[in-house]
């Protein structure tokens, strides 16, 4: 009975250690919980601090590339500036280089082709025309021009050879075309006599501008201008009229000019201008002469003098119309007796 009693309270007293050692556990557990979560807890923070060390440090990492970057930017934007004035300078020194490669171009091709013309028997004069020459020669012309068939035609100066042409009074102007390769044309502008001045007993040729153009024996038929100022050593042909003669003569153009409008221009034979504001005129054919006083009223003048013309036909004599028409003055004729 005894030994039950013992055995059972060696029972008790194992479940009794036994419970201790499981409340024990269960401490350790605990604690062992707790360490854990302390570890745990210190590991986050370690890796917390871990991360912020390398968040910092990529921060810091990414701030030295970004400078570094931004420098190397600056270096390569400074380099390429410096390329680039560099590329600038070696453009204009091409640039400048291929403009003088084309001015000594264009002036090789120039002198060549100058040399060419010059030298090369295709543009030998061959062929010498005269277009629009009435009264001079064009034998004359070629003559004073001086041009020769087998010269080149490039080898003179127009000016000089206008100039030597115009030697000839008759001639007004001229012009000179190459028509390539081989013919030179001389397009002349020709002075035409108009009127006659007695000089010395000859007749010397003039235009309507007062240009002394030949003198001759004859008068051809042209209205002979008497009472002239010009002295007689400076009636030259190429010569002008002086001053004075070549106010007159623009009164004689004012007188011929109504005469043909009534058809009487052709019967005048002479025009004496020797006093001033007192003109009168010569029809040897109707053998009579007009007193025509200034160049007013002409028209009127002019149709009295046709009126008498055909009134006194077959009488020598003279008309009178040199009056003042708009003051009742009469144009009258008297018959030579």
């Amino acid at each position: 009975m005894p030994k039950k009693i013992k055995e059972m309270e060696n029972y008790y007293m194992g479940q009794e250690e036994k419970e201790e050692t499981l409340e024990e556990m269960m401490k350790r557990k605990k604690e062992k919980q707790k360490e854990r979560e302390k570890r745990i807890s210190k590991r986050k923070k370690e890796e917390k601090k871990k991360e912020d060390k390398d968040e910092k440090f990529e921060l810091d990492t990414e701030m030295v590339i970004n400078m570094t970057n931004k420098n190397k930017v600056e270096k390569e934007e400074a380099q390429r500036k410096k390329i680039t004035k560099q590329e600038k300078k070696r453009r204009k020194r091409i640039k400048k280089i291929k403009f003088f490669l084309k001015i000594f171009l264009l002036v090789g091709i120039i002198a060549g082709s100058i040399t060419f013309a010059l030298t090369s028997p295709i543009f030998n004069i061959k062929d010498i025309k005269v277009i629009n020459n009435n009264k001079i020669p064009t034998d004359t012309i070629i003559s004073l021009s001086g041009l020769k068939t087998d010269e080149n035609i490039f080898k003179f100066y127009k000016k000089s050879i206008i100039q030597k042409i115009k030697e000839n009074p008759y001639v007004e102007n001229v012009e000179i075309h190459r028509k390539l390769p081989q013919t030179i044309e001389i397009d002349i502008e020709e002075r035409v006599a108009t009127y006659s001045i007695d000089y010395m007993g000859k007749y010397a040729y003039i235009n309507t501008q007062g240009y002394i153009l030949e003198i001759s024996e004859d008068s051809q038929n042209m209205p002979i201008i008497e009472g002239a100022t010009t002295n007689e050593e400076e009636i030259i042909p190429g010569n002008r009229l002086n001053n004075e003669d070549l106010l007159r003569l623009e009164q004689v153009i004012k007188i011929m000019n109504t005469a043909r409008d009534c058809s009487i221009d052709n019967k005048i034979t002479s025009i004496d201008i020797s006093e001033e504001n007192n003109y009168s005129i010569y029809l040897s054919e109707e053998k009579k002469k007009v007193y025509l006083g200034d160049c007013s009223n002409l028209s009127n003048k002019m149709l009295y003098v046709q009126a008498i013309i055909e009134q006194e036909k077959g009488k020598a004599g003279e008309i009178f119309v040199n009056g003042d028409l708009n003051n009742k003055f009469n144009p009258y004729f008297r018959e030579e007796v």
